[in-house]
């Protein structure tokens, strides 16, 4: 399930290389990250509410080409190429040293060393990343187990779980342990009960047979991370086409999976950011999920999409990320190219203006 490449450092040699193709840069051709309104919360702002929901489920899954509820995560392709250094690329960082650590990350693609990046170099580090992603969430998952595990006897009740939850929104620890025990109807508003009866199927699925309703740590990693087991994926396959289905034949067609909900375009702005939002996710539909090209996604088709293991979907998106920045065509990813288009890559424009070349040097 993890895949380890060897990537030898060749970090001095990129350095020179850089240098000399960075007096051909122009102005950077600024990457369109419009998304949909009602989409999800940037990388940063989901991280300040980690902590707050950390024993719920997440919506964003790094890694994952799809957000729980269906929406395209926009993050993908910054987190398939940096992994676990998503950081490292913000707002705040220093240009040139951010500069610096992309070629570091390109001579470690560049397993060859021939100074350019494949598709099929793409590939490995994608799926590496995404080991990291997987790595990350398993030592999370460690820590959140503890926590909905007071008595530390290996095992986490669905009534145990359901305690620390709903203290988590607020709700007196003691008092719903002891309503729970006694068997007592809890005082919940109808959409704490709503995500609870979600939950409660996740807890369900999550829970390997003979189901006892008792999780352990691994199949714990399954209710919170669906990623990492076969069966959890359709699951959530099957959560993502409910949610999307209009005519109830349990597979998704082109209108259904780029409809807008009525109401959500307010002003030309909204029209505006709501037309790039319907023509990715047509483009995802048509090019990338639609496999056989019938113009319908069936469930297979879209596990095999949000499958962060496919090697197949890996190479994909290897030759897609290397065709954004591929501007002499060779099929193959140069360090002045993905200096240009380092939004895309890192989330960061990290050549501005024509006088970053000469502060660089």
């Amino acid at each position: 399930m993890v895949w380890l490449v060897a990537m030898p450092s060749r970090q001095s040699s990129l350095y020179g290389l850089a240098a000399h193709g960075l007096w051909l840069l122009g102005l950077v051709l600024l990457m369109d990250a419009s998304a949909r309104p009602a989409n999800h919360s940037s990388t940063r702002e989901r991280a300040a509410n980690k902590e707050e929901n950390e024993i719920l489920p997440p919506d964003h899954l790094n890694g994952v080409k799809l957000e729980m509820d269906g929406h395209l995560n926009k993050d993908f392709h910054q987190e398939v190429f940096l992994g676990k250094d998503m950081d490292g690329f913000d707002e705040d960082s220093e240009p040139r040293r951010s500069r610096r650590k992309l070629m570091v990350i390109f001579s470690k693609v560049d397993v060859n060393t021939d100074r350019r990046i494949s598709a099929k170099e793409m590939q490995h580090w994608i799926m590496e990343k995404t080991a990291e992603h997987f790595q990350e969430a398993v030592k999370e998952n460690k820590l959140h187990f503890g926590a909905v595990d007071p008595d530390g006897d290996g095992y986490v009740s669905w009534d145990e779980y359901k305690v620390k939850f709903l203290a988590s929104k607020g709700h007196n620890e003691r008092e719903i342990a002891d309503a729970i025990r006694n068997h007592e109807e809890l005082k919940v508003d109808e959409e704490t009960q709503e995500v609870l009866e979600n939950l409660k199927g996740r807890w369900y699925q999550a829970d390997n047979p003979p189901a006892d309703l008792l999780l352990t740590e691994e199949e714990f990693l399954s209710f919170l991370h669906p990623e990492h087991s076969r069966g959890m994926l359709k699951f959530m396959v099957k959560e993502i086409v409910r949610d999307l289905d209009q005519d109830g034949d349990k597979q998704l067609s082109l209108p259904e999976f780029i409809s807008l909900p009525v109401g959500t375009v307010e002003n030309q702005q909204g029209q505006d950011i709501d037309d790039n939002w319907v023509k990715d996710r047509r483009k995802e539909f048509e090019e990338l999920i639609d496999s056989n090209h019938d113009g319908i996604v069936t469930m297979e088709e879209l596990e095999n999409y949000m499958d962060p293991m496919n090697e197949y979907n890996a190479l994909n998106e290897a030759k897609q990320m290397i065709a954004i920045a591929d501007e002499n065509q060779n099929h193959h990813l140069e360090p002045e190219e993905i200096l240009k288009y380092s939004e895309f890559f890192t989330g960061s424009k990290l050549m501005d203006y024509a006088r970053n070349v000469h502060e660089e040097f």
